[in-house]
């Protein structure tokens, strides 16, 4: 199984890897999941700078006892014109999976119909699945599960927004989406939302007044209105996203009190988010981030040792 959009989980199956990640977080200090993927590999290529994905990667294939080689494009035959179908297949022969942060999904996907093994995306220019996993993990923490809870997204209906929509949507969330209309979530990630609804009896809004999103909402989330690789449309969106998109002490407001607020991160303090808001006691990205980790370790057991992934996995309610 490949896990490219998030959609490939079925809702069971994405309870599963989040109370699999859950315990694994419990039991890291005794060194719960060592050694599980001993004699494994992966390799890792990055199209574009990482941080939390990179890091969470490596330190989730270490503790699991698997080695993660990471590389970029011009480190291999690709950066000579090598096709991405070649290089699936020979990697495949060497790796048990392959991780990849590219500019475009599509090649993303050509990568996966050639590998013989899974393909992992971590992150393309429409989605982000292995960060819908943490914020999941994150709101099932804070807010006692997922099913219910109202979910306010604001700003740019962006990769993350697709992945979290979908997800969301398959554990029984309401899901609101505030974009500008021009900048809403991409029609394909809309529909797997919305056929993910008919199954659970979630709901999913596209709206475009961050109030109307934010009111009574469980977890606000937003994300930088300028993605790597749009440095060249940096000044119409934040023309279309300020100061109406920000979210602030006064969106805030608006939510239950209880609310937390998440953000992927790297964040950009007074563009997307006031400071007021990330640096508050109603943030919880800190958390978020951390849960990259637990998520990552559990998806790579769920892919790779899904007889391991399913001993260490909690009886599902």
């Amino acid at each position: 199984m490949h896990f490219l959009t998030g959609d490939e989980l079925s809702p069971q199956e994405l309870e599963g890897l989040l109370a699999l990640a859950q315990r694994l977080k419990e039991g890291r200090a005794k060194g719960l999941g060592r050694g599980l993927l001993e004699g494994r590999s992966l390799v890792a290529i990055f199209e574009k700078p990482s941080t939390r994905t990179r890091v969470s990667l490596q330190v989730a294939a270490h503790e699991l006892g698997a080695l993660c080689l990471s590389t970029s494009p011009q480190e291999l035959q690709l950066g000579r014109g090598e096709s991405v179908e070649d290089t699936a297949r020979v990697l495949g022969r060497y790796v048990h999976a392959i991780v990849a942060r590219v500019f475009s999904h599509r090649q993303l996907e050509a990568l996966a119909s050639a590998s013989p093994v899974p393909v992992i995306n971590a992150l393309s220019d429409l989605y982000h699945p292995l960060q819908m996993l943490a914020d999941l993990m994150t709101v099932k923490e804070l807010k006692g599960g997922v099913r219910g809870k109202r979910v306010a997204w604001v700003g740019d209906g962006n990769n993350v927004c697709n992945s979290l929509m979908i997800g969301a949507c398959k554990l029984g969330a309401e899901v609101r989406v505030a974009t500008p209309v021009e900048y809403r979530p991409h029609p394909e990630a809309v529909e797997a939302a919305r056929r993910a609804c008919e199954a659970s009896g979630g709901r999913l809004r596209l709206l475009q007044e961050p109030e109307e999103a934010a009111r009574d909402a469980d977890v606000v989330v937003t994300d930088t209105f300028v993605s790597m690789g749009q440095e060249a449309e940096a000044e119409r969106r934040l023309k279309a996203f300020l100061p109406r998109y920000q979210v602030n002490e006064a969106l805030m407001a608006l939510a239950r009190p209880d609310a937390i607020f998440m953000h992927c991160l790297p964040a950009k303090r007074g563009y997307e988010v006031s400071a007021g808001v990330i640096d508050g006691p109603r943030s919880a990205v800190l958390q978020e981030a951390e849960n990259r980790l637990h998520t990552t370790k559990a998806l790579l057991l769920h892919l790779l040792a899904p007889w391991a992934a399913r001993e260490l996995t909690p009886p599902m309610p």
